[in-house]
């Protein structure tokens, strides 16, 4: 399971240079996402997960993007700078693997203020009290956006890299069980693309692993163990998740592998995203489940697909008094995805359900959900 008497070399400080085997897109052509499965071989890793666990992946930043940054610096490329480690390595392949592209840091903002008069106001951003301002600001921008805007701000290269962040991996859910694919990790992304200020903006990761990964260029991965999100140690134990869009990623996991152990505990699937007909993630997955029984009650909420816009919570909604009957006889709930709006709203609907149909106050119901959290009953992944 999670440990082995032979523990694998690879880790985050020394990341496994995987295939990717599988790049599939999940939504139809005319959905307004891109939302991909992945298949990554781990295949003589010695790498080991558990559903429930991310896969960390280490990107690598356009190469469209660093050569205009180049450009706009006035840097060929090959000067020697040191990355964040301190090695001393070409300023192309610091800012292809090493450094964040994308988002400004305040210092670097804050040097092209002291560097370019027109850029005074950028000083106004990094103060604490401006910290909607900054955000306002940084929505949309990338690095090369204040370089363009104030061009007397001059770097050399040395310079310029040590008012850089270091490139960061991203974690995603992972959708497949080691009981089924034991050398395999799949993953569902919805890639970030975008238009800002009159540029194309694309994810760091989500455009690499879409657009860029090939046998020539792995992806470098490691495990990213989540204990707090993990199936009942009782198989026995119902299980009710709620995963719209992206976020059914582990709950795929959870039911190959629930299934793979024949697991007499009954599951519940609420699953939304934008349209039934262009949005509808693992379809025929899902509703085989649903047919042969592993499933036991499915419910999904696409958005658009009527004038009213219904979401997964509403659904809960609807079959609240069901869904508190599987909760008082100890079925665990857990929630993946959006943790801004989706996550709040599920719990809010949550709260709502447990006061209605158990005759709670709101303060016993929240009571009653800090005993679930207690009872490690009530588990998110959100994000």
């Amino acid at each position: 399971m999670s440990s082995t008497s032979s523990p694998s070399p690879y880790s985050r400080k020394n990341p496994f240079p995987a295939t990717l085997k599988t790049n599939s897109k999940l939504t139809s052509p005319d959905s307004a996402k891109d939302t991909r499965h992945y298949e990554v071989s781990i295949a003589g890793s010695g790498l080991v997960y558990e559903p429930g666990d991310s896969l960390g992946v280490f990107p690598v930043n356009d190469p469209k993007l660093v050569e205009e940054l180049l450009a706009v610096l006035k840097f060929d490329g090959s000067e020697f700078v040191p990355d964040p480690n301190a090695q001393i390595l070409p300023i192309r392949e610091a800012l292809l693997r090493h450094y964040i592209i994308t988002e400004p840091s305040k210092q670097l903002l804050t040097a092209i203020a002291e560097r370019d008069a027109s850029a005074s106001h950028l000083a106004t951003y990094i103060v604490p009290e401006a910290k909607e301002h900054l955000e306002k600001y940084l929505w949309g921008r990338e690095v090369i956006d204040p370089l363009l805007d104030h061009p007397d701000a001059r770097f050399t290269p040395e310079e310029f890299v040590k008012l850089l962040r270091k490139l960061q991996p991203r974690l995603y859910s992972i959708a497949s069980s080691p009981k089924v694919h034991p050398e395999e990790i799949h993953l569902t992304i919805a890639t970030v693309q975008y238009e800002s200020l009159g540029r194309p903006r694309k994810g760091v990761c989500s455009t690499f692993l879409a657009e860029r990964v090939s046998d020539e260029l792995p992806v470098s991965v490691f495990i990213h163990s989540a204990k707090h999100f993990r199936l009942p140690e009782d198989h026995s134990r119902d299980i009710i998740m709620v995963g719209p869009g992206t976020g059914i990623a582990p709950f795929r996991a959870f039911l190959h592998d629930r299934k793979a152990t024949g697991a007499s505990g009954k599951h519940w699937l609420f699953f939304g995203d934008q349209r039934s007909e262009t949005d509808f993630l693992y379809q025929e997955e899902l509703e085989s489940w649903h047919k042969e029984g592993t499933l036991h009650r499915f419910d999904t909420a696409f958005s658009r697909d009527q004038a009213e816009k219904i979401y997964v919570q509403h659904r809960m909604q609807e079959q609240a008094k069901d869904l508190y009957a599987w909760l008082e006889e100890g079925a665990y709930f857990y929630v993946c995805g959006d943790a801004s709006r989706m996550a709040k709203d599920v719990d809010q609907t949550l709260h709502d359900i447990i006061a209605t149909q158990g005759g709670h106050s709101p303060e016993a119901a929240a009571a009653y959900i800090d005993a679930m959290k207690k009872e490690k009953r009530y588990r998110k992944d959100v994000y």
